[in-house]
């Protein structure tokens, strides 16, 4: 990993977004990543392709841009193959098509954690609700065990599903061991799916020992800073083949099958859906090309925030905040991209910082603190000062 100094700083490829509010003190890039201006340029290509185009921009979307884009993710996470990845507006459709896909009289048993993100949980809750699953939930406190027991769960046999994410959107958890989760997997089930939305291009993340085994989720609303409308979903070959939800941009020719059949494509392409807003992979494009300029890898940026969250923890040890449960200290693994404060104070910490245009966010008892590529030393010294003044 690089080493970085507390000198460092990489606002010049924000200054944009940091104009735009010069006031204001965004400390959540774990929930809204400002976008650096490369994605504007994308954005213009994006709208430059449509009115150049018409008609034939989907030649160039689904014949440069979209492959293209593949190959981006499928280096970040050492996919073996490109065509295993298929983008979507978000996740929740990639969740629906995938369910959807499995083979089993209902309701369809799941294994997953207590701490899943809502795209997840919700809907899982509501197919439970509806009698379309059984849903076995494993609790991700106390955190030291969890990977073991959440193991163990899944070793019982008897799912269809077996759902959990790569970081706890919650308290910043990391399961950084996937390999005895993909050895369960089997293309007749159970699928193993790893939600990675708060992993992509915020944790190293080498997916190449487990690609042919597990489904992987995540997007770049987050630490890819493309913003919304970028989801994606690995998935490995010979699972899922047929989603019973499909749109038409699946409907590639399939020769197996009689005339007058549903065809699926036989890659990653079989999650397509329908007409979709190709901006999103513009911007991808587009902030993965600045990175490569800038030489910044997500190890380097990780690098870059940890000595950020070390300031941060060690300047809130003398505020009020340095009071609360840390959930996700530091350790020597891979880390969240954001610090974990759990305290009944939290959501009034939390309206107190909005007050004096300072941001982060709360879920429940827990306040979260996100940093990135935008910030620096000087800005992790304005927070400590502000959270000085909480009561």
């Amino acid at each position: 990993m690089v080493a970085e100094n507390h000198a460092v700083s990489w606002k010049h490829l924000f200054q944009r977004a940091l104009s735009a509010a010069p006031d204001r003190l965004h400390m959540a890039a774990h929930s809204h990543h400002l976008w650096p201006d490369a994605s504007l340029a994308g954005q213009q290509d994006a709208w430059a392709d449509a009115a150049r185009l018409a008609d034939r921009k989907w030649d160039r979307v689904m014949g440069e841009i979209w492959p293209r884009a593949q190959a981006e993710v499928a280096a970040e996470l050492g996919l073996p193959d490109p065509a295993t990845v298929c983008f979507a507006p978000n996740t929740h459709e990639l969740i629906v098509r995938l369910v959807s896909a499995i083979e089993r009289p209902r309701p369809l048993r799941v294994l997953a954690s207590d701490g899943e993100f809502h795209s997840f949980r919700r809907q899982a809750a509501r197919w439970a609700e509806a009698g379309e699953m059984l849903v076995e939930t494993v609790p991700v406190e106390p955190a030291a065990d969890f990977a073991a027991r959440f193991r163990a769960a899944a070793e019982q046999g008897g799912h269809d599903l077996i759902f959990v994410s790569q970081v706890m959107f919650g308290s910043g958890l990391v399961i950084d061991d996937l390999a005895p989760l993909a050895a369960l997997a089997r293309p007749e089930g159970p699928w193993v799916v790893i939600d990675g939305y708060h992993g992509f291009m915020a944790v190293p993340t080498d997916l190449g020992p487990v690609a042919d085994r597990v489904f992987y989720l995540s997007g770049g609303y987050k630490y890819a800073m493309a913003g919304e409308g970028m989801g994606f979903i690995h998935a490995p070959p010979g699972f899922a083949p047929r989603p019973v939800v499909t749109g038409w941009y699946a409907a590639f020719d399939d020769l197996a099958l009689p005339p007058g059949a549903v065809g699926h494509a036989p890659d990653a392409r079989r999650f397509l859906g329908a007409t979709f807003d190709p901006s999103g992979l513009y911007r991808f494009l587009a902030v993965r090309d600045m990175l490569a300029a800038e030489g910044l890898t997500t190890a380097r940026i990780s690098a870059h925030v940890a000595l950020l969250r070390d300031r941060l923890l060690a300047g809130l040890a003398a505020t009020p905040l340095g009071h609360a449960d840390l959930l996700n200290p530091p350790g020597a693994g891979p880390a969240a991209r954001f610090v974990a404060l759990r305290a009944p104070a939290a959501p009034g910490w939390q309206q107190a910082l909005i007050a004096r245009d300072v941001i982060t966010d709360v879920r429940g008892d827990v306040l979260r603190i996100g940093l990135g590529l935008y910030h620096d030393a000087g800005d992790v010294d304005r927070f400590i000062a502000e959270a000085g003044r909480l009561g």
